[in-house]
């Protein structure tokens, strides 16, 4: 279907792929459980820009030349270890505080667009990843287009399955609400993941 072989396996793993947590999955659940679904989604927006950058920068070829020049791959994994952990020392200093961190309505969800952009394009992998991922559904006689529309099915499922976290997350926060213990032990939780994605991330640079 659409040119992309094995149509079926492809669908079956961009869904296994995006169940699999990650930082930005805690970025997305930090900005909805903060301010809200509207804000939630703007988070959601910029993993998918995040995503669609990486996957045209694998298929113009700029992982061949993270791999030619390991240096800058590295330099970048850096940045992003630096940058993750900061963001969950910051949420674990608020919770060791005794409180959750404040919900601030007059922020914008543009502040949560970028943060969340920020944190999926700390994982430079993603470049390699989708690299390896596309060409084993594509054939011989495959097209530009094909190509497109792949790129077209990982953004959909991708919107799908965010937004479910958006909603879900959302009616989670709000029951938590009620309680500011739950609260906090919600912010010290999402610092924790953030600063071992960190420490996972720095243990595979070379």
């Amino acid at each position: 279907m659409f040119d992309i072989h094995n149509y079926n396996s492809f669908i079956m793993a961009i869904v296994v792929f995006q169940l699999i947590p990650g930082a930005g999955t805690i970025a997305i659940l930090n900005a909805t459980a903060r301010n809200g679904v509207g804000v939630g989604m703007c988070a959601v927006l910029g993993t998918l820009t995040g995503d669609c950058i990486y996957m045209l920068a694998a298929v113009l070829g700029l992982a061949a030349v993270l791999s030619a020049y390991p240096g800058v791959l590295a330099a970048a994994q850096w940045i992003g270890v630096c940058y993750l952990c900061l963001l969950g020392v910051n949420l674990l200093r608020a919770s060791a505080m005794g409180k959750s961190p404040a919900i601030r309505p007059e922020v914008t969800g543009w502040l949560y667009y970028r943060q969340a952009l920020a944190v999926c394009l700390t994982n430079p992998k993603a470049i390699l990843f989708f690299m390896a991922f596309f060409p084993l559904f594509l054939g011989e006689d495959s097209k530009v287009v094909t190509l497109i529309i792949m790129m077209a099915h990982v953004t959909f499922l991708s919107f799908i399955y965010q937004t479910f976290l958006v909603l879900a997350g959302n009616a989670v926060a709000r029951k938590l609400s009620k309680w500011e213990y739950a609260r906090v032990a919600a912010a010290r939780l999402a610092g924790i993941a953030l600063v071992a994605f960190s420490v996972k991330l720095a243990s595979s640079i070379k």
